[in-house]
């Protein structure tokens, strides 16, 4: 990560992964210093979030990159925006794979 006159920049490929489950992988791109947080999630086909992903202390905002992200209730394409509130859950999911930008404002 670098900064520079206040803007701060990275790169998916230099940013450290992060293995959450087989077929999952994290890279954190950002962390503000209120705790909001920015990452990328790859997900390769047919992998699942083990249990149930619960947005606490707020919301979780999800582009969806590229392939087919499912929240355990619906598909959503590449160029989807999700906003999941706080208190909300789901199940993330894919059978094709999938990039997702997430986004925690509130960390």
């Amino acid at each position: 990560m670098t900064t520079e006159e206040g803007y701060v920049w990275s790169t998916v490929q230099d940013a450290p992964v992060q293995e959450l489950f087989p077929g999952m992988r994290l890279r954190p791109l950002w962390q503000g210093d209120n705790g909001a947080k920015a990452y990328v999630l790859e997900m390769d086909p047919d992998s699942r979030w083990q249990g149930i992903d619960v947005h606490e202390p707020g919301p979780e905002e999800v582009f969806v990159v590229s392939g087919v992200f499912n929240d355990g209730d619906r598909d959503y394409p590449a160029g989807s925006f999700i906003h999941a509130p706080a208190g909300s859950s789901h199940v993330p999911q894919t059978t094709t794979g999938c990039t997702l930008f997430l986004f925690y404002p509130e960390g």
